[in-house]
């Protein structure tokens, strides 16, 4: 049996921009990804502490150090200066789960520098 667990968790970070114009997606800074252990391209859930929203998007890389920029449609729900979770998940099996321990970030929620 697999099960679906949480993989990482970015806690309290700052969205740094919101553009509607861009295809979609969610720009983190290289920092943040790594850190986290996240990969370019990995399907996210975003929760947005300042009105209760969520959506799903997929990773892209930032070019700024701190860089938080919501894009596309999402940017009409989570905007510049909103306070965010990211986190993802992952399948594993019912047995792996129980010693399984994901890795949990905690930035400066202003600056989002680790």
């Amino acid at each position: 049996m697999q099960i679906e667990v949480l993989k990482s968790k970015i806690h309290r970070v700052t969205v740094t921009e919101a553009d509607i114009n861009y295809i979609g997606s969610i720009s983190l800074d290289r920092n943040l990804i790594n850190a986290a252990k996240l990969v370019v391209g990995e399907k996210v859930h975003v929760l947005n502490l300042n009105n209760g929203e969520r959506i799903e998007t997929y990773i892209i890389e930032g070019k700024k150090n701190g860089e938080i920029t919501v894009n596309g449609p999402a940017s009409r729900k989570i905007l510049k200066g909103d306070i965010i979770i990211i986190v993802s998940y992952c399948m594993i099996s019912y047995e792996e789960a129980k010693n399984h321990k994901p890795t949990i970030i905690f930035p400066n929620e202003k600056t989002n520098i680790l």
